[in-house]
C-alpha cells in the first residue's frame, strides 16, 4: 500500500450506502465493510445484527489526501446520512446504525470534532449532531458477499430503494467530486 495514504473509519447507518458513495470519491482508492466500535473480536454479520456486540457497521475508507482531504472525507459523510438521529438511520434501527467517526489518531480527532461544531454551528439540522467521536480499537472486515454490495448487486429492492436514491443524490449534489464526471 501506497506510505501516503490515510484510512477513515466510519459509520453511517448501513454500510452498503456508504460504500456505495464513497467508491465514487476522487481520491479515495479502496473502501471496505466491516465493523467498529464494539467489544466482540472477529463478529460475523448476524451477531452485529443482534444489538449485542456493541459493533456498528462501518466503512473503512482509504484515501489519497493530497486529492481528497479527511475534512472532505467528513463532509462527504455528513452529506450521505443523517447525524441527527440516535442509532438509527430511516428504517435500520439499533446501535449497530448509530453515527460514528472512529478516528485513527489525535489529528484525526481533532479534525472530527471540530467539523461537528461547525456543523452544529450552521445549524444545517433541525436537531443537533449525535455523531459519536471514538478512538478506533479494531476493524473486522465484513463477510465477502458485503464487500461491493451495490456493485454487485444494483437490482437488489433494499438497494433500489435505499442505496441508489443516495448515491443518484451525493453524484448530482457533488460532481466536483467524482472520480468519473457523468457523460
Amino acid at each position: 500500500m501506497d506510505n501516503n495514504l490515510q484510512t477513515a473509519t466510519l459509520a453511517g447507518g448501513c454500510f452498503w450506502c456508504l460504500e456505495a458513495v464513497f467508491d465514487d470519491v476522487k481520491g479515495v482508492n479502496s473502501v471496505e465493510s466491516g465493523y467498529a466500535g464494539g467489544t466482540k473480536a472477529n463478529p460475523t454479520y448476524r451477531e452485529v445484527c443482534t444489538g449485542t456486540t456493541g459493533h456498528a457497521e462501518v466503512t473503512q475508507v482509504t484515501f489519497d489526501p493530497q486529492i481528497v482531504s479527511y475534512k472532505d472525507i467528513l463532509n462527504v459523510f455528513f452529506a450521505i446520512h443523517d447525524p441527527t438521529t440516535m442509532n438509527r438511520q430511516g428504517a435500520d434501527v439499533g446501535a449497530q446504525y448509530r453515527s460514528a467517526i472512529f478516528y485513527h489518531d489525535e489529528e484525526q480527532k481533532k479534525i472530527a470534532e471540530e467539523t461537528v461544531k461547525e456543523l452544529n454551528d450552521q445549524h444545517i439540522w433541525e436537531k443537533p449532531i449525535v455523531t459519536e467521536v471514538s478512538k478506533l480499537n479494531g476493524f473486522y472486515r465484513a463477510e465477502d458477499y458485503h464487500q461491493e454490495y451495490f456493485a454487485n448487486n444494483q437490482n437488489q429492492p433494499y438497494c433500489q430503494a435505499v442505496v441508489a436514491p443516495k448515491v443518484a443524490k451525493f453524484r448530482k449534489n457533488h460532481l466536483e467530486m467524482l472520480k468519473k464526471q457523468p457523460a
